[in-house]
């Protein structure tokens, strides 16, 4: 995936647990490094499990995006009206992932603790990365009902829209829009009637470029009317759309593509998400989100989610985007952050899932996990 988010495995789903904490205040960040590139895998079991992988920066099939220059520290734009928050704020924890397997399975392990702690008990995403239109319904219903017994949240990760990651480490999906529209309807199905956040196709827009023009303008159509059929299946659902990232393109011309894709309509959208499976600072994609929103338009219920699970660090400063050294996790999941138009911050990429250098792609590998964690 070009500038952008994420190497998945293509598979399932993926985690999460439930824990509203706020990490507190980020590491000091040295502001958006170049736009780091994001590799997807593809994923593991028929139910969830596959998880996004890293950041993102052109990739070598794309065309360079421009970079710009985030603020270090947010602007406190004034508050403005806001939707209700969700009635549960607790995040949900799915208890099939990789990283639970790997503590299930070794208990002994001298990096046990740490692992445990501070990512297995946290809540993450729960990718749907393969194209499975027989069993799609149940397995969102599964997360989903799970989510609403325990009065959670559950995120969810559809991803499955044609040519994703432009033939990249993640390259797959639906066979083509009229499947996709199909699958979707079914992914739909599953979503219940509680609360739910749905992080829309991760690098669908931002990596829209290696597209032609009327290509593209099919997938966003395809977008927009994924959005519709989600929030008419389940009007709780919080659907969100992909804007990048920090370090990729400027705001004003991912608005553009987003508003094509349905992102500034309230009948799809609630708003945009950024830095999945990146390293980019949680100050710089706040600053660069309002911005975003602010070009968007279509009104100030829009909002904002951001993945915090590997920026604890910030981007490396040479753009590094597989398995970097040196990162660290950044602040916990929650729905409760503290700042106009940011309304979550989220571990779509579960940490610990490997890029394809210290593992294999999109497989938990427990040295990189270590170092994030400790």
């Amino acid at each position: 995936m070009v500038a952008a988010a994420s190497v998945v495995v293509a598979v399932g789903t993926t985690t999460g647990l439930i824990s509203a904490l706020d990490g507190g205040p980020d590491p000091t960040e040295a502001g958006p490094s170049e736009k780091t590139r994001s590799v997807r895998l593809d994923a593991l079991p028929v139910a969830p499990s596959a998880s996004p992988s890293p950041t993102a920066s052109p990739s070598a099939s794309a065309s360079p995006s421009p970079r710009r220059t985030a603020s270090a520290t947010p602007s406190k734009t004034p508050e403005r009206t806001r939707r209700a928050a969700p009635v549960s704020t607790g995040l949900y924890r799915h208890p099939d992932s990789q990283v639970q397997e790997w503590v299930r399975d070794h208990p002994g392990d001298p990096r046990y603790a740490v692992i445990q702690s501070r990512i297995a008990a946290q809540p993450a995403a729960v990718w749907f990365a393969d194209f499975t239109p027989d069993t799609i319904t149940a397995r969102v219903r599964a997360v989903t009902s799970a989510g609403a017994a325990q009065g959670r949240t559950p995120v969810v990760v559809p991803y499955v829209i044609p040519d994703r990651d432009c033939g990249g480490y993640s390259e797959g999906g639906a066979p083509g829009l009229a499947a996709y529209d199909a699958w979707i309807d079914r992914f739909a199905a599953g979503l219940g009637s509680g609360d739910v956040v749905v992080v829309l196709e991760p690098d669908s827009v931002a990596q829209s470029e290696c597209l032609s023009a009327g290509e593209r303008a099919a997938r966003f159509a395809s977008l927009a009317r994924a959005g519709r059929v989600i929030k008419s299946a389940n009007p709780r659902a919080r659907v969100y759309y992909d804007a990048g990232h920090s370090g990729w393109h400027t705001p004003a011309r991912q608005a553009g593509w987003l508003r094509q894709a349905g992102a500034a309509s309230a009948a799809s959208s609630d708003g945009v998400f950024s830095n999945v499976s990146n390293f980019h600072t949680t100050a710089a994609e706040i600053a660069y989100d309002r911005r975003v929103l602010d070009a968007l338009g279509g009104g100030p219920g829009l909002g904002a989610v951001i993945d915090t699970s590997r920026n604890g660090a910030g981007a490396p400063p040479d753009g590094e985007w597989c398995d970097p050294s040196g990162r660290k996790l950044g602040r916990a999941p929650t729905l409760a952050t503290g700042e106009a138009r940011i309304d979550g911050y989220l571990w779509v990429k579960l940490p610990g899932e490997s890029d394809g250098c210290k593992g294999e792609p999109g497989t938990f590998t427990a040295s990189y996990a270590y170092e994030l964690a400790r």
